[in-house]
């Protein structure tokens, strides 16, 4: 393969994932107009349109999107196989685009970037920390870190580890109010709730008597699209709030927060790494995702972070 046939490839695999010349040529540190050279050259050699241009976005054709499928694998295999001989052994490079939900991506996504950083020098990364549900593969995302069941979907989903949910308030706020003995008694309390453009889209979940998982949707007067900014008004005494185990336990323990209806406390959903559905996944991406799995299946992992927040 020529040298211009690869950087012709490696450029248009840059512009998908980013969305415009102008973002992949930043990245490759050249003027947009020879991205766009390098485009329309490789158009023309292979005499078809691969994608069409506008100011706002870029859409791939139907050729585009099959032969953006080949250049990843192509480029993958050649990547792999340059690491194979590469000194120290696998050896991960190039960009690694990664999304996480806000308040769990600022404790348990970002601190452990800058680890895998040290690991693999040669791989830049960028965090986007939303608690939109967003599309990874239409947005140009290798990885997302999601927490709560999986909607079926064409993406490919890894467990990393157990969610559990609980809800909680302060003692002031249980002490004014009284402490709510079913998940039917919730209308009568303040309960604090993700809006509807947050990724909580079910509601709150709790296991009944019979086994059964049934999920409510309590209302309240405040509501967030911020899972933190709920923390903090639980914490403020403004209601009852369903958080996650890793979010609270700290408070729990030192008896800033109470757990109630702990009878009904429903079975752990999953915390998952997610990816587009790829015949041949990047080895950063694969090294990614190992090395999320390997620190939260620490025994200690957990509890060390609930110590430090």
């Amino acid at each position: 393969m020529s040298q211009d046939k690869l950087k012709q490839m490696e450029s248009f695999v840059a512009v998908v994932a980013r969305g415009s010349l102008t973002a992949a040529a930043h990245v490759e540190g050249v003027a947009p107009a020879i991205i766009g050279r390098r485009m329309d050259a490789l158009e023309e050699r292979l005499g078809v349109k691969l994608m069409v241009r506008t100011t706002r976005r870029i859409t791939l054709t139907h050729e585009g999107s099959a032969f953006l499928e080949d250049c990843q694998r192509l480029l993958s295999d050649l990547a792999n196989a340059e690491a194979s001989v590469s000194a120290g052994g696998v050896k991960a490079s190039g960009h690694l685009r990664i999304t996480a939900p806000a308040g769990f991506g600022r404790r348990h996504v970002a601190p452990l970037i800058p680890r895998f950083y040290e690991r693999h020098p040669e791989v830049t990364i960028s965090l986007n920390l939303s608690d939109r549900v967003i599309d990874i593969a239409g947005e140009g995302f290798d990885c997302a870190v999601r927490v709560g069941d999986m909607p079926d979907s064409s993406l490919v989903s890894v467990r990393m580890a157990d969610n559990r949910r609980l809800c909680v308030a302060t003692p002031d706020y249980l002490a004014r109010h009284g402490v709510p003995r079913s998940p039917a008694d919730l209308p009568r309390f303040h309960c604090l709730t993700l809006s509807s453009d947050a990724s909580q889209t079910r509601g709150w979940a709790f296991q009944m008597p019979g086994g059964e998982v049934n999920y409510l949707k309590p209302a309240g007067p405040l509501d967030c699209s911020d899972g933190q900014v709920l923390h903090d008004w639980c914490l403020a005494g403004y209601g009852i709030a369903w958080r996650s185990t890793w979010e609270v336990e700290a408070e729990v323990a030192a008896g800033k927060l109470v757990a109630v209806l702990e009878e009904f406390t429903a079975p752990p959903n999953g915390i998952y790494a997610v990816f587009p559905q790829r015949k041949h996944m990047p080895l950063r991406v694969r090294l990614w995702i190992e090395f999320l799995k390997d620190h939260y299946a620490m025994p200690d992992y957990w509890q060390a972070v609930a110590r430090q927040s």
